[in-house]
């Protein structure tokens, strides 16, 4: 089971947090690209508004290429299965990588962002597939940690990313289409060790009515003694499901059976892109700068936020099957409230006293600790849990939608927000922190150790009122 996770891991989320990560290191070195390039191919200076419209492309045209793969990833999940599916995305990761390593020799910028693009789609896919593989092959009791190997390797990926950009490695101006094409490697790992393991036990029985297939996988995956007790839950859901077909993002939508859950998944999902982390990330170097730290040794500090998002998401993977998630995520939240408020005061008044810029850094921290300890990491493993075999894909789908464009929006908002409320912007995360963890503790009820029978029951009672 241990070693499934990774094997999904690699070329899953893993994509995702290496790719967001490895941008932000190059950007120097593609701004001098576009301006050699446009001056070659024209024989004139690249307007300085056009360069940063071009850069913003190759940097948010990631977000679309993520839209566009959630909305496919539920798709391929059905007809491929889903270990076919994270098989087939890598084939995309790959021509990713090629179009954006011969980018600068052919001097093409135009393959950058269609390479971007791809890469992007393979995200999407990713962030999407890998969860619902890793909820249906873990047994009950494990589920909460074996799911939070989806924000591990996530987390895992975006601190990779910021190791290899660093200017010792291939951060440097002659490297970065090596670093930008590198994200080939985890796709081939992924083709490498993926095929070992057996496809979703619950797809080969519910999905494709193969119970020998399902009982095999099952044996492979959870051992001979243990593998009855699973079978008996999958058999269980099969006969609720009576033939059901998987339901598509439209009809899932319109399905009043659903409707808390949906509402739920949505409000975490816009909760946790929303939450202010970008914001500590824009923040972060102006803060250590104020603290005396060198220009050139800020990439190195910056290492501290990944590591820190890495560390939380190990610790909540430890104890979210002995917490549970409720308190874990509404904790998270409350906590992230808190240190809201620390830095409103602390980035209000960071000049006063010399001191007050590393009460900002501990803030900084703190904020990132808290959001990897509950939204960063329990939000998917929510989305898993909350929804039975024939709506987890259109699930995942919806909830991959609104992910990646709240994540665009705030792209695109934030600048604006942050100009025009400077520190005080803290003060809108504020409000949506503690009105996510108000809405968790009224509506969500604890999933730790319950069939997704049962916690389908749970809901019922919200979805068609208490008297039915």
């Amino acid at each position: 089971l241990f070693l499934a996770v990774c094997a999904v891991g690699i070329g899953g989320t893993f994509q995702y947090g290496y790719n967001v990560s490895i941008i932000n290191a190059p950007t120097q070195h593609i701004h001098k690209f576009l301006n050699e390039t446009w001056t070659s191919r024209y024989h004139e200076a690249l307007n300085p508004s056009l360069l940063t419209f071009l850069w913003s492309v190759i940097a948010s045209i990631f977000s679309l290429g993520g839209l566009c793969g959630a909305l496919m990833g539920g798709s391929m999940a059905i007809w491929l299965g889903r270990k076919g599916a994270l098989l087939m995305n890598n084939i995309i990761a790959i021509l990713a990588s090629i179009l954006m390593g011969i980018s600068f020799p052919t001097g093409l910028f135009e393959l950058l962002i269609a390479g971007r693009f791809l890469i992007g789609i393979n995200s999407g896919i990713g962030i999407c597939v890998q969860p619902l593989y890793i909820g249906e092959v873990a047994p009950k009791h494990l589920r909460g940690g074996m799911a939070m190997g989806t924000s591990i390797f996530l987390t895992g990926g975006i601190l990779t990313g910021q190791i290899i950009g660093l200017r010792e490695l291939l951060g440097g101006e002659a490297y970065w289409p090596l670093l930008l094409s590198s994200s080939c490697l985890p796709a081939f790992a992924q083709l490498l060790f993926l095929p070992w393991f057996p496809e979703s036990p619950r797809y080969l029985l519910i999905d494709r009515g193969d119970e020998l297939s399902c009982a095999k996988a099952l044996r492979r995956l959870h051992g001979s003694p243990g593998y009855q007790r699973e079978m008996e839950d999958i058999q269980q859901e099969c006969f609720a499901l009576d033939g059901e077909k998987p339901k598509k993002p439209w009809q899932l939508l319109s399905d009043r059976g659903v409707r808390w859950q949906l509402i739920t998944v949505i409000v975490m999902t816009m909760g946790q892109q929303l939450s202010g982390i970008n914001a500590i990330y824009f923040y972060a170097t102006y803060i250590f700068e104020q603290a005396g730290i060198s220009t050139e040794k800020i990439p190195y500090v910056t290492l501290g936020t990944g590591a820190c998002e890495c560390l939380t998401a190990l610790t909540c993977g430890l104890l979210i099957d002995c917490v549970g998630r409720r308190c874990l995520i509404i904790g998270g939240y409350l906590l992230m409230t808190f240190w809201s408020i620390v830095l409103t005061f602390s980035l209000t008044y960071q000049e006063l006293y010399s001191w007050v810029p590393y009460l900002s850094m501990a803030a900084i921290f703190a904020f990132i600790l808290s959001f990897g300890l509950g939204p960063g990491g329990i939000t998917n493993t929510l989305t898993a849990e909350l929804f039975i075999q024939s709506s987890r894909p259109a699930a995942y789908m919806i909830a991959g939608a609104v992910s990646w464009v709240s994540f665009f929006t705030i792209g695109m908002l934030f600048p604006f927000i942050v100009n025009g409320l400077k520190q005080y912007c803290f003060l809108v995360f504020l409000l949506e922190c503690s009105s996510v963890a108000a809405f968790i503790f009224l509506v969500i009820p604890e999933t730790k150790n319950k069939s997704f029978l049962e916690i389908k029951k749970e809901f019922h009672k919200l979805n068609f009122g208490r008297n039915n």
